[in-house]
């Protein structure tokens, strides 16, 4: 984060600004609905893991949190195709809870992710995509979209 609270959009590596980057998901951003809320579409997506972490229950809140989690694996989606509008709506969406930072995946493909810039915060217990699914997503739907479209946001 950057002082303004703001999430880093330069990777601390010098790799250069998120748009030369693909993004890996492991949560509320894996849905094509809560996409497409908040940039208007889907963009391309592959199945991507990344080992050495874990997508962590964030008490209080429906969506998770990246954090290190020495054999953990985390698995998600890589976006890829975003338009440097959509990576400032992501960074805003994401806020000060999360620091954009690159990752490598399994498979050797690199993309950035957005990992908890507090990672004690994070319960012990995993979060659960199907449980969200089941038990939030229409709300969050709702939430996505009435944010998405304050100020113009979409991307």
């Amino acid at each position: 984060m950057d002082d303004t609270g703001a999430v880093r959009r330069t990777a601390p590596d010098g790799a250069g600004p998120a748009e030369e980057g693909a993004l890996f998901v492991y949560g509320t951003l894996m849905f094509p609905e809560v996409l497409r809320a908040l940039l208007g579409r889907v963009p391309e997506s592959a199945p991507a893991v990344v080992a050495g972490w874990r997508a962590a229950r964030l008490p209080g809140h429906v969506y998770p949190v990246l954090v290190p989690a020495e054999t953990g694996t985390a698995r998600g989606l890589l976006l890829t195709g975003l338009t440097a509008g959509e990576w400032r709506v992501l960074d805003e969406y994401e806020g000060p809870l999360y620091d954009l930072r690159p990752v490598v995946l399994t498979d050797g493909r690199r993309g950035r992710a957005y990992i908890s810039a507090d990672p004690s915060a994070a319960s012990a217990e995993d979060w659960d995509a199907g449980r969200f699914a089941a038990e939030h997503l229409s709300a969050y739907l709702g939430e996505c979209a009435g944010w998405a479209t304050e100020d113009g946001r979409t991307g």
